[in-house]
């Protein structure tokens, strides 16, 4: 039986704000090594023949940004499934299921949060291979995490009968416990942290659907089988994925069934919730400092500072989270971070945008990033990746002037088209259609003035897309 590696990309990782935000989550950005943590997550699964390709299951706002780390890093997912909107891991795993079912009626569905850093992979795939026996019989296994200490940020799971190859029937889920409780746990043994990592049979979990979330099993199926293919995604039909009910697989299905079995490893594993967690697992100085960037530390003492655009510089704190970006700068307690998704609350309540975007706001062509804002202006750089192009547009209100810095520009500026060279210029009048390519084999930057009395993004009229947003208001340029 073949494994399908199933990636759920669905999180926004409000802890981690303000480097990760709703529109370029965690699983997107390289907290832990160079490679976007998804992809991590996708290579981990790769070059094994046990393996499939990755099924990765997102929402539509992210699927450009992850097609496109994907194709850099030489993968090829097997599918990529389009989530309308966010229903939690129940309905995911079941759409998940559902497209592995009709591929493969015996395959194997193993379920990964994108999210997620193991550092040792072997140890990984061993348990896995015991995973996939109990699966194969029919088990719905689950991978304990040995607990390193009382933690009280993760649900446990609580060892029953002893099954083969150092596997435990479940006796029960626990919810996340206080300090004591968990240390009571760890005293008395027997005690995994949940990880939230499943491997099943694709036709032994939909049963248990039928069963547990009957709801959930029906409208997952109708998503799937009324599913639109757009370009190399499946969109899931809105309608029968938005009648799902929002539900954990834990809550749905894993509480309840009388199949589920639990498989113990200790593989360095976090689930990388809060700074805290990264200055946890983050290589310290010799005063246990995790610094990242242009950071002088003077007189400084466990803290984690993050450094993305310019110089921070520390002076006699001990215990803090710093982490600066650019547009923002997040002081915090080392014991509080976890509840910077407070902050990320109270941005939302106020009506801000920091918590959505970074200043480099990414769409399919490439990225642009504001330099400068005015009254009746705007400066921004763009950067078109080779072969890329922007739609055929126009704008009611705005003027546009583009400046190539580096590479090669086909500009459309009404019924003319022609090349442009470094340091060469156009203007986009009012109201005329116009369309920016990089036909070179290097990335197109490309700074542009606009003038008018209105910049917002929604002032766009969209005429043709080679990536099929013409009638996708919120992906503007």
């Amino acid at each position: 039986m073949t494994i399908y590696p199933v990636i759920l990309s669905g999180g926004v990782g409000s802890r981690l704000w303000p480097v990760s935000r709703s529109l370029y989550p965690k699983q997107l950005l390289p907290l832990v090594s160079d490679r976007a943590m998804l992809v991590e997550t996708a290579l981990r699964v790769s070059g094994d023949g046990a393996f499939a390709a990755p099924i990765v299951v997102s929402n539509e706002e992210h699927r450009f940004i992850i097609a496109q780390q994907m194709r850099d890093t030489g993968l090829v997912p097997l599918a990529h499934l389009l989530e309308p909107v966010g229903r939690n891991t129940a309905p995911a795993t079941a759409v998940a299921a559902a497209y592995v079912q009709a591929r493969d009626p015996e395959g194997l569905v193993l379920l990964l949060p994108a999210d997620h850093h193991i550092r040792d992979v072997a140890a990984f795939h061993k348990a896995i291979a015991r995973g996939a026996a109990l699966a194969r019989a029919g088990k719905l296994v689950t991978f304990g995490i040995v607990p390193t200490g009382p933690e009280t940020g993760y649900g446990y799971i609580r060892r029953g009968q002893p099954l083969d190859d150092g596997a435990f029937a479940v006796d029960r889920f626990v919810e996340k416990p206080d300090l004591a409780t968990a240390e009571a746990y760890l005293a008395s043994g027997g005690y995994d942290w949940n990880a939230g990592i499943f491997l099943f049979r694709a036709d032994r979990i939909l049963e248990e659907m039928r069963v547990h979330c009957p709801a959930i099993a029906a409208e997952a199926a109708m998503a799937v089988r009324k599913g639109v293919r757009d370009l190399d995604f499946l969109r899931l039909e809105a309608a029968s994925f938005g009648a799902c009910p929002s539900l954990s697989i834990d809550y749905a299905v894993m509480e309840h069934t009388k199949d589920a079995a639990v498989v113990p490893v200790d593989m360095g594993w976090s689930d990388i919730g809060s700074w805290s967690a990264l200055w946890e697992i983050g290589e310290k100085d010799a005063k246990g400092n995790v610094v990242t960037g242009d950071v002088i530390a003077h007189e400084t003492q466990d803290c984690f500072v993050r450094a993305e655009t310019g110089l921070v510089a520390t002076l006699g704190v001990e215990n803090l989270v710093i982490v600066e970006t650019g547009d923002v700068l997040l002081v915090a307690a080392r014991d509080r971070v976890q509840d910077v998704k407070k902050v990320v609350e109270q941005l939302a309540a106020a009506g801000r945008t920091e918590h959505e975007a970074h200043n480099r706001v990414y769409r399919p062509w490439g990225y642009y990033e504001g330099l400068n804002n005015g009254e009746r202006h705007q400066v921004k750089h763009l950067m078109v990746y080779p072969g890329a192009s922007l739609s055929l547009q126009l704008h009611h209100r705005r003027a546009e002037h583009w400046v190539v810095v580096s590479g090669t520009a086909r500009v459309t500026v009404g019924e003319e088209t022609r090349m442009l060279a470094e340091n060469q210029s156009t203007y986009i009048p009012v109201g005329t259609r116009h369309r920016l390519e990089n036909p070179g084999p290097e990335p197109l930057s490309i700074i542009e003035v606009q003038s008018g009395d209105y910049l917002g993004e929604d002032d766009i009229v969209r005429f043709d897309d080679v990536y099929g947003r013409n009638t996708d208001a919120s992906a503007a340029e």
